[in-house]
């Protein structure tokens, strides 16, 4: 049954947990539930938008599950939902955010509108919010001279700075264009007009 809302599957081996954040997002959401990682790559088609996804599961572990979404192309988002804390692993993790239960249904919420957000970036700025989402998590989690002797750290920082000039530079070049121009003095105009 396909329907306008975004497509929410919740791949979690407490089925308590399921039911609970299912019960959490089914008025905003359209919500599938798998209770472990095989029902949840049965489950994941091309109408999936985001995924939240335990890392611990009996069988196939969602990092297994991760890395399965990713190697076969699905056009979807993924938050880790789980108990483990972050460590530096994350980095080289395909996920595009992590969060760390106990989860409220708000966080559920910013989470999932973020990633949906998100998925109508281009990939580049979709690889740089999953790395600054990464690096920001680190930053909370772990002290400055953990992250000062990781390399994996030092790997993402560096890929962050080398996204962010290419950033810089894709919006320098989309404010020369001419029809760029216009369309900041346009809405100079209209913000101008409106007061």
């Amino acid at each position: 049954m396909a329907t306008d809302r975004p497509s929410v599957l919740i791949a979690e081996d407490e089925p308590d947990l399921a039911n609970l954040y299912t019960s959490r997002l089914e008025e905003r959401y359209d919500v599938r539930t798998a209770y472990d990682g095989t029902e949840a790559l049965e489950a994941i088609d091309g109408e999936i938008d985001v995924v939240l996804l335990d890392r611990r599961m009996p069988g196939l572990s969602g990092d297994l599950v991760l890395e399965t979404i990713r190697e076969r192309n699905l056009d979807c988002r993924v938050a880790m939902v789980t108990a483990i804390e972050p460590g530096f692993d994350i980095v080289e993790m395909g996920f595009d955010d992590y969060l760390v239960k106990p989860v409220s249904k708000p966080e559920l919420i910013e989470v999932i509108d973020q990633l949906l957000l998100r998925s109508t970036y281009d990939e580049q700025l979709q690889e740089f919010f999953a790395l600054a989402s990464k690096k920001v998590l680190l930053d909370r989690q772990k002290t400055e001279a953990e992250r000062k002797s990781s390399e994996e750290y030092a790997r993402l920082e560096d890929r962050l700075a080398v996204l962010r000039v290419h950033l810089d530079e894709t919006v320098a070049d989309l404010l020369e264009t001419d029809d760029s121009k216009q369309l900041c003095r346009d809405l100079t105009r209209e913000s101008i007009a409106d007061e």
